[in-house]
């Protein structure tokens, strides 16, 4: 039952991001491009909810934004999923704790989504994309999303906790017995 609930908080999560993805957002850009929190939402779910876990919310948010933003259906849920993926392998290997681990997690799965949905939109639609475009967009949205992670790390850990202890079996005992 909790499991569902979490669900359900993790859909209403989505749906008050993308509402400031597609309202608020659009005011408070810089050269033209916007945070992106979808990377942020996926990485924190899979660095506390696990691989699994990860991997399918990145996959159904992708599907979703997909269908209600994409040219193409595809490219934001491979780079979701690998994100969550990415998040489910860095559970394990780093402290969710330090607020600098999380935004440098942040900044380098925010550059690896961007990178791969460039490269994936080149292959799959033919879409050009200069070099300086490039760099500046992902040096913004780096920094834009790191800032943000930054003014919302609090929630971030809360929020993280929270779903750790619905999703995640206490194994504390089992390592020494």
């Amino acid at each position: 039952m909790r499991k569902t609930g979490m669900a359900i908080c993790f859909i209403l999560i989505f749906i008050i991001i993308y509402l400031l993805q597609a309202n608020l957002f659009s005011w408070f850009n810089l050269a033209g491009v916007k945070p992106n929190l979808f990377v942020i939402l996926v990485l924190t779910i899979g660095l506390f909810a696990g691989k699994g876990i990860g991997i399918t919310f990145g996959i159904f948010l992708g599907f979703i934004l997909d269908l209600l933003m994409g040219k193409s259906i595809g490219i934001s849920i491979t780079m979701l999923g690998v994100i969550g993926f990415i998040g489910g392998y860095l559970s394990r290997n780093f402290s969710k704790d330090s607020r600098v681990t999380m935004i440098t997690m942040i900044a380098i799965t925010t550059f690896i989504y961007e990178i791969g949905i460039i490269t994936l939109d080149f292959f799959i639609n033919q879409t050009e994309i200069g070099i300086w475009y490039l760099i500046k967009n992902l040096l913004i949205e780096v920094i834009y999303n790191s800032i943000i992670t930054i003014i919302i790390y609090p929630l971030i850990i809360k929020f993280g906790y929270k779903v750790e202890e619905t999703f995640v079996k206490n194994r504390m005992f089992t390592r020494y017995f």
